[in-house]
């Protein structure tokens, strides 16, 4: 980190390099946050959980991701807000682009809630985090939970202007994670920026990142050109004077769009949803769910914040020598030896049309041959529906991308339907699942023991 002296007192700036991004600055007050507990335990909670074990240079921490989230938050509000880019009926909708004081506290809050909007990640990220927080609970809830802490409450006090948490926690968070919290419409534009599902930040960075250094070209894309063509536009499509406010497109950048969505459909069917990735994921919840009391990890934030990979690492590194037979430790084994399951079946189109539920059915059938302790269940279902947003047309109307597209309406979904089976059976288990597979397949009673995870 280098440290930028400006003309005043005031402008003290700190250089970071980063391998996205080359170089994020922050100031002083800023670097305060980034010292923070909560932010810098991000420098020990991998982004991809295991996924290192398969592609060996995604070692890479939520804290650098958290770090390029906010710099491309940043990047995004200067774009949208700049005076030739907001439309009459816009300014007329959100007052707070007409008050420059106004436009600096935000801009202040967006990017430290973009720096902290993953603060409330378990170990291993989102690996284990639909089984092992309590019902209703999810990291947005914890990351909103630990910006409010006295862990970070003081530091929110002592910017000047002092940031108002509510603010900060709205932004990181948003408005579908926050539904009882009152959004007025810029607040809702700003948390856009950063968990949008169109044009989030934080789905910028990860695609851009998680590429890199998994060493893929899959996340891939023009963000430059994206950024630049991003404005604030009204939902409706049918003129500029109706709508609430949204993050839409001028139409010269709708390929970059275009390009970004494909990149996260395959980033999701070749690195996130890997195979061997998956089958790591469900030992490393086995493990979890013995090794955590109660199995489950604590949402008070003075002891969650004592929870990194490094912890885990060492209990799992201790369970695996220990010679225990428990299901959790002998979990922990196969991630130390890299002893995984092995995938023996994953669900096609043509199954489908036999058997809604093909992955169920296998397993059912595997579980009453081989026993349960020896086969499991994944499947995932992406959530979330076509990705529509307005497109600022060269004459100056404005219509629905799925109009201005003819990708968009067209996108491909990443789902997967896997069954895993112990290495030493995997052979013996697809001779036999080979000769029964259409009548497996056939059979009306086909309701598992074990639900798939849908988390990815």
């Amino acid at each position: 980190m280098r440290m930028i002296i400006g003309m005043t007192s005031a402008s003290v700036y700190h250089e970071i390099r980063d391998p996205v991004h080359v170089f994020i600055n922050v100031d002083t007050a800023e670097r305060e946050v980034i010292d923070s507990r909560p932010v810098q335990r991000l420098r020990h909670v991998h982004q991809l959980a295991l996924q290192y074990l398969v592609y060996p240079g995604a070692t890479h921490k939520r804290f650098e991701h958290a770090l390029g989230v906010m710099e491309l938050a940043s990047k995004v509000y200067d774009t949208i807000t700049r005076g030739d880019h907001v439309l009459g009926s816009i300014r007329d909708q959100l007052p707070e682009l007409s008050n420059n004081d106004q436009m600096g506290y935000w801009r202040r809050v967006l990017r430290m809630a973009a720096l902290c909007h993953d603060i409330g990640h378990l170990p291993f990220s989102h690996a284990a985090e639909h089984d092992l927080l309590p019902e209703g609970w999810t990291h947005e809830l914890l990351t909103n939970s630990l910006l409010r802490s006295d862990l970070m409450q003081n530091i929110w006090r002592s910017i000047r202007p002092p940031l108002d948490v509510d603010d900060v926690a709205k932004l990181a968070v948003g408005k579908e994670k926050l539904p009882d919290a009152n959004f007025s419409l810029w607040e809702e534009v700003l948390s856009e920026i950063i968990v949008g599902d169109a044009f989030g930040v934080d789905r910028m960075d990860y695609l851009l990142r998680d590429s890199l250094h998994a060493g893929v070209q899959y996340g891939r894309f023009d963000h430059h050109r994206l950024v630049d063509t991003l404005r604030i536009l009204p939902k409706s499509d049918e003129s500029e004077q109706s709508g609430e406010p949204t993050l839409g497109l001028e139409i010269g950048g709708l390929h970059s769009a275009e390009a970004m969505l494909l990149a996260r459909y395959s980033m999701f069917a070749q690195l996130y949803l890997h195979p061997v990735r998956r089958a790591y994921d469900k030992h490393l919840i086995e493990f979890l769910s013995g090794w955590l009391p109660e199995g489950r990890f604590p949402i008070d934030p003075q002891e969650f914040i004592n929870f990194t990979d490094i912890e885990v690492l060492a209990s799992i590194a201790d369970s695996a020598r220990s010679g225990a037979t428990d299901a959790w430790s002998m979990a922990a084994k196969r991630i130390a030896e890299r002893n995984h399951f092995k995938i023996i079946y994953s669900g096609n189109a043509a199954d489908r049309a036999v058997n809604l539920q093909p992955g169920k059915a296998v397993y059912s059938a595997l579980v009453r041959e081989f026993g349960s302790s020896n086969v499991t269940l994944d499947n995932y279902v992406p959530s979330g529906s076509v990705v529509d947003f307005p497109i600022l047309e060269r004459d100056h109307r404005i219509q629905s991308s799925l109009n201005a597209s003819r990708v968009l309406g067209n996108m491909p979904t990443a789902d997967i339907d896997f069954v895993f089976v112990e290495s030493t059976i995997r052979d013996q288990a697809r001779r036999w699942i080979n000769d029964r597979l259409q009548r497996i397949l056939e059979e009306t009673d086909s309701t598992p023991n074990e639900e798939g995870n849908q988390q990815c």
